[in-house]
């Protein structure tokens, strides 16, 4: 029997990942249990990682990359004394110290992670390698050397030391920070190696874990009757951080069909927290979300319609 093609449905799903499967396993249970046509995440969490994964479905997935540009806030322990090849609990032991950090040293160690840094993804990431995959190539052998990359860390503090071999952080950070690779490079910037033993996400630009729903609830009961589209949540939430533009109806009705507007006919409207050399906007007729838009040498310009 043909398959069918499933519900159309718009709008987002924020799930609280359980340790063990894949970010790309989550979404496909979830749209499964939604019986939906197309669904996306925002933002990948390794298989040992837990916490918020937003779930686009539709209309949503044309927002993802807003959401991935969007602050993330972390919680992470660093194991001291092993550092492994995937710079977490799931890898194979390569190396060992003895030295265990004091607070003090691994506090001194954290200023060389605030601001705009360089930082070197782990060898099993996504990234890829001449067309191939990193993780496949780590995989088979063949780990491939990364150049390191720019990355954005706003805070990064010591909030727990449960013992001498653990340090709990947490992190807030732009996008595309690899929590594995910062646990590695401290580690070695306190005279020792270490990795990742637990990571848990709690935020995603605007979206927080708390208001999450555990994927064991979200899938309960789907083998009877799809999961109900009242767990989704508005596409236009994941735009709340960015600047509102309030337009006229005819303003509207332009940029809906992909006409640029003059900015100066929009003096005295345009948010002082939007950028006019280039920033983004949240184009809004009344309370509805018509799109992103551009602003860029005196025109509001059409990014991307809803």
């Amino acid at each position: 029997m043909r398959r069918k093609r499933g519900r159309a449905l718009d709008g987002w799903l924020l799930v609280d990942k359980p340790s063990g499967p894949t970010s790309t396993d989550v979404v496909n249970r979830v749209r499964r249990a939604f019986d939906a046509q197309k669904a996306g995440h925002g933002g990948t969490l390794d298989p040992l990682a837990t916490g918020l994964l937003p779930v686009a479905f539709g209309a949503a997935t044309k927002t993802v990359p807003y959401i991935m540009d969007g602050t993330k806030l972390y919680h992470f322990t660093l194991r001291f004394g092993e550092a492994r090849d995937t710079d977490d609990a799931d890898g194979e032991v390569i190396e060992t110290s003895e030295l265990r950090p004091d607070d003090a040293r691994i506090r001194a160690g954290l200023a060389s992670f605030q601001g705009d840094i360089m930082q070197v993804p782990p060898i099993f990431s996504a990234i890829k390698v001449a067309g191939e995959r990193a993780y496949d190539m780590a995989r088979e052998g063949r780990p491939p050397v990364l150049e390191p990359r720019p990355a954005r860390i706003d805070r990064f503090e010591l909030i727990e030391r449960p013992d001498a071999d653990r340090a709990v952080f947490a992190v807030q950070s732009g996008k595309g920070v690899y929590m594995r690779s910062l646990a590695r490079d401290l580690a070695r910037v306190c005279g020792s190696v270490g990795h990742v033993s637990a990571l848990r996400r709690l935020r995603v630009g605007p979206f927080l874990v708390e208001d999450a729903i555990s994927l064991d609830k979200i899938i309960e009961g789907a083998d009877n009757a799809p999961t109900s589209p009242a767990l989704l949540r508005p596409v236009a939430t994941a735009l709340a951080d960015i600047p509102a533009l309030a337009l006229t109806e005819i303003e509207a009705e332009s940029l809906s069909h992909g006409q640029a507007i003059s900015l100066v006919t929009m003096m005295g409207r345009i948010p002082d927290s939007a950028n006019p050399a280039g920033g983004i906007a949240r184009a809004m007729d009344g309370g509805r979300v018509i799109g992103l838009c551009r602003l860029e040498d005196g025109w509001l310009r059409p990014e991307r319609l809803l």
